[in-house]
């Protein structure tokens, strides 16, 4: 008698749950996106305890008659791939047929559902996958769904549930992507009768940003809007002193899809080249149009990674854009009044709370005295609205995006930083200096550092090509799968000044390599070179020779405790004014810092 056999229907079931159902957060996900794909204006969420005890998805789109109800929730039932070639032309954010049948085969799940609004609906009850009771109900357009006791007759499943504040996070940080995705939707979360977020549905994604993060952060993020023949890109940059101890904070969206994906963060992170501090990430909102056969969204069972077909591309136009949007704004520091009326250098609250999508409010930032100004203009009005409504007003005139223009660059290069009239230094390391809008502090080996760092960059960057042989080789090991790769570029490393050869089966001796490469330091940027082609299959030259130079110029700076004539800090100022980045070093920290005319006279009391 043979061995294999059909599973039945309800295992199966349980299985493919596993696959799509992984955690509460996994639910809402799924029947949210059913919620968008219905075309849905409005989402209200409500979960309680973690969602373990009910997850309850409430929207007003077109909902389902009759017939469609009950095959919404058999195995693989979709309406949203009529034939085979539909799968390479995705638009929906489901499109399998497994999410409604995977979480009621391991739930108590309610569906209530009308597809127009005459009154009259349809209320489907399932336990376990099977339909215990179905009956006509008096209900509005659109669809609600009830799921009780996640994971009740998988008890497994259930034991390696976290804390409910962990699944609970893992809920919040979804639903706060999508409404990143979808600001033309009105969201509504709400936790044990507590309400965690809630948007306008305006469309505008500031809006958006205001609610999850604050009004003051999302008043201070770069817009940014660009195109070519293959892909749209748009979507907001926080400031470089708006920063993360993590990337959780950039948000991937394809085609309206949120994604991970390493390779595109990283070139968002790239972007800011020298702007941001080692080991500090920016807050971002990655907005990517392309067609739909670019891209392959059918490989995993979330449907959270993707595959481009013209990677290298994307990855390029992303990096170019975001270096573009930053390199027309300026970011000179403002000091912040502390509540002792100390003046410190403005940060963002994350520098004293990482503020990772948690569930208590944040502290929110100090105001400055244009936020306070705005606040009090409004005073009246503030009593009578909603706090929602509160964070929209004080959003009235943000700015639009703008497209990027590359001959815009060095045009506005000298604007960003104003003439500066030195004055003195305090103590042997930072310039005073003086214009008509203020005072300002400049960290003069800062400053000298991102001089001599973009002067040396610049003259490698230009510098022809050239490779030295060495008397004596380096040897490395790798793995056999590791030396046929790298055996496969040995013509690429060849063009780029490093030439080995295969010494037995997994050892390479290196001949010759890039003049460029410090004396001394062979060792780490060779193996960085290879490394990077086992990963990308390419060298990132860009990167390897800013930290390299990044190195050189540091050591060769003025110092702190070095005293300088009025024409040297002339001479620095100036120079700095020339630089395309003058507002931080090549390692992140700031350079310059303002304190207005205005905040110093009311620090003196001149002004009320």
């Amino acid at each position: 008698m043979g061995k294999i056999r059909i599973l039945d229907d309800h295992i199966a079931n349980q299985i493919a749950a596993g696959e799509v159902v992984e955690r509460p957060a996994s639910v809402v996900k799924e029947l949210v996106e059913n919620s968008i794909d219905a075309g849905s204006t409005k989402i209200e969420i409500q979960i309680e305890d973690g969602g373990l005890s009910l997850i309850q998805i409430r929207d007003n789109g077109e909902g389902m008659d009759e017939e469609d109800v009950e095959k919404a929730f058999y195995r693989h039932a979709t309406s949203k791939l009529q034939r085979g070639n539909d799968l390479f032309r995705i638009k929906t954010l489901g499109f399998r047929g497994e999410a409604l049948p995977s979480i009621a085969a391991v739930s108590r799940l309610k569906i209530k559902t009308s597809p127009n609004h005459d009154g009259k609906g349809l209320e489907l009850h399932l336990q376990g996958g099977s339909v215990v009771n179905k009956q006509e109900i008096a209900y509005t357009k659109g669809t609600e769904i009830t799921v009780r006791d996640l994971f009740f007759n998988t008890p497994a499943r259930l034991k390696y549930m976290k804390s409910l504040q962990t699944e609970l996070g893992h809920i919040t940080d979804y639903v706060n992507r999508l409404s990143l995705a979808y600001p033309m939707i009105a969201f509504t979360l709400i936790h044990n009768g507590r309400l965690i977020l809630r948007t306008a549905g305006d469309g505008q994604i500031r809006h958006v940003i205001g609610a999850i993060y604050g009004t003051s952060l999302a008043k201070n993020m770069v817009s940014f809007l660009n195109e070519n023949t293959d892909f749209k890109i748009s979507g907001l940059l926080s400031k470089p002193d708006i920063t993360r101890a993590n990337k959780n904070h950039i948000s991937i969206f394809v085609n309206g899809r949120y994604i991970k994906h390493f390779a595109l963060t990283q070139a968002i992170i790239d972007g800011y080249k020298t702007l941001l501090m080692v080991h500090r990430y920016p807050i971002t909102t990655l907005h990517i149009e392309l067609d739909p056969s670019l891209i392959d969204v059918n490989v995993h069972p979330a449907k959270l990674e993707v595959r481009f077909s013209k990677e290298q591309e994307l990855l390029k136009f992303v990096e170019t854009t975001v270096y573009q949007a930053l390199h027309q704004e300026s970011f000179i520091r403002e000091p912040l009044k502390t509540n002792q009326g100390k003046a410190v250098v403005k940060k963002s609250f994350q520098d004293t709370l990482d503020y990772s999508f948690s569930f208590s409010k944040p502290n929110k930032p100090q105001q400055t005295v244009k936020e306070r100004e705005i606040i009090s203009t409004f005073s009246n009005l503030k009593d009578d609205l909603p706090p929602f409504s509160q964070k929209i007003n004080e959003m009235n005139e943000l700015e639009q995006p703008i497209p990027l223009e590359e001959n815009s660059l060095k045009d506005t290069m000298k604007e960003r930083l104003p003439i500066l009239e030195p004055i003195t230094q305090f103590l042997g390391t930072y310039i005073i200096a003086q214009n008509e809008d203020g005072l300002y502090l400049i960290d003069q080996h800062a400053a000298h550092e991102r001089i001599n760092y973009e002067k040396n960059l610049r003259q490698m960057n230009e510098e022809k090509q050239s490779s030295q042989e060495l008397l004596i080789p380096f040897i490395f090991d790798f793995t056999r799968l590791e030396i046929d790769e790298l055996l496969k570029h040995k013509e690429y490393f060849k063009e780029h000044g490093l030439e080995f050869d295969l010494f037995g089966t997994q050892t390479i001796l290196i001949r010759s390599i890039p003049s460029w490469i410090p004396k001394g330091q062979e060792t780490i940027y060779l193996e960085k070179m290879m490394l990077m082609v086992l990963q990308k299959g390419r060298i990132d030259f860009s990167i390897l020779r800013q930290e390299m130079v990044a190195s050189i110029s540091c050591k060769a700076s003025i110092k702190a405790n070095q005293y300088l004539t009025k024409t040297e800090m002339e001479q620095l100022l100036e120079q700095l004014r020339n630089t395309e980045n003058p507002f931080s070093c090549p390692h992140g920290r700031p350079i310059i810092i303002h304190f207005s005319t205005y905040e110093i006279e009311k620090m003196f009391k001149r002004v009320i």
